[in-house]
């Protein structure tokens, strides 16, 4: 079959590489000057440091299929990634860890100690957490809360804790030993050279055609067998019951020599300060040396139409419009919208590889079984 791939990031280029193994044709176009998406890399050119352009990625994964897959096209070196936070005056380590709290409290508590004083400074009288806030409370109590969550959460999103969903601070872990680590999954790294060479191999096929600069009209989409579309999902309808919401990022990029500030990740979570976070991308590449250093300073605003989408909102306003969308897309014939902009999800790397890789496989049976293929292979609502 002839298939298009809209967008040439991780979903366009996992779908083309498996459909081209398939003995398909594939067309990626992509609207950018490079592959890769937002997870794009490049060397600079006066330090040498691999710059995550877009902010930075890091990798991690249980899906042990996953992990083997992107190392089949990229060495992924051991990383391990530890945030830290500015508040108060004062330093301390991310996720909220038995370090944290007796640092914080001035305490030295051990592990079934701060358990028990976390748990009195919990606020029980919430019972059914239904916001960021309640969660928050409900989880570490006001001072925790106040110090570490409230104050990131309103520059980030733009808007209360009581307003978003308790779902978001679920993802976040309190430990009670002295693991610092952000993440939990047993597969951890970072690709040795870059996200986008990663992506390029992917997309390295002869049955693959890659076109970048090349905005794609939809109206054009009767020329292909099947077209696969990561790009915006309200997009692809021009925008015609309005635009869904997204947080973007602007970056406000420096260079220094030496090591700015000692580790890949501090955020601020005071109110006062205006960026959620300073990343020195250096510290996403151990393996490597260099006299110079880049930093960027991310501030967070909501995104307008010639911004860049990063997080989508997901409110109540936007899933009740978002819904609408899947109405038109699930009557919409020829096309699956994948991925974090053609589902307005907030996905992970190793969640979109392995959704691009059902989305694949789904594909190649239907067109085996003689069955249609859906709008969406994971429905977003």
């Amino acid at each position: 079959m002839n298939i298009l791939l809209v967008g040439a990031g991780l979903s366009g280029a996992v779908i083309g590489r498996e459909l081209a193994e398939a003995g398909h044709r594939v067309t990626v176009v992509d609207a950018r000057g490079h592959v890769g998406g937002n997870c794009h890399t490049e060397r600079d050119g006066d330090t040498g440091v691999m710059v995550h352009v877009y902010g930075p990625h890091i990798f991690h994964t249980d899906d042990a299929e996953v992990w083997g897959y992107v190392n089949r096209f990229e060495q992924f070196r051991p990383y391990a990634n530890r945030v830290k936070t500015t508040a108060r005056g004062a330093v301390y380590s991310l996720p909220v860890n038995l370090h944290t709290i007796n640092q914080f409290f001035g305490k030295t508590l051990h592990p079934a100690e701060a358990r028990t004083f976390i748990e009195a400074l919990a606020d029980h009288s919430i019972t059914d957490p239904q916001s960021f806030e309640d969660q928050a409370l409900r989880f570490v109590g006001r001072d925790l809360y106040e110090a570490f969550f409230k104050g990131y959460t309103e520059k980030q999103w733009g808007c209360a804790p009581r307003d978003l969903p308790a779902s978001i601070l679920k993802r976040l872990p309190l430990r009670f030993n002295y693991d610092d680590t952000y993440f939990a999954h047993r597969f951890q790294g970072m690709p040795e050279g870059g996200y986008t060479a990663m992506i390029a191999r992917m997309l390295d096929h002869p049955g693959i055609d890659v076109h970048l600069h090349s905005r794609f009209d939809p109206d054009r989409a009767g020329a292909y067998d099947r077209v696969f579309h990561s790009g915006a999902l309200d997009g692809w309808f021009g925008f015609r019951l309005g635009r869904l919401g997204y947080r973007t990022l602007d970056f406000e990029r420096f260079t220094d020599t030496g090591d700015y500030q000692g580790c890949a990740v501090m955020n601020y979570g005071d109110p006062d300060v205006p960026w959620t976070r300073i990343t020195e991308h250096k510290h996403f590449a151990p393996w490597e040396a260099h006299e110079g250093t880049v930093c960027y300073r991310e501030y967070s605003r909501a995104a307008d139409a010639d911004d860049s989408p990063y997080y989508p909102i997901r409110l109540v306003a936007e899933t009740a419009l978002l819904a609408d969308y899947v109405a038109l897309a699930e009557a919409t014939e020829g096309v699956t919208f994948v991925g974090r902009l053609g589902t307005y999800r907030y996905l992970d790397m190793d969640v979109t590889i392995r959704e691009a890789l059902d989305t694949a496989r789904q594909f190649l049976d239907c067109a085996a079984t003689g069955q249609a293929m859906p709008a969406f292979a994971r429905r977003p609502l």
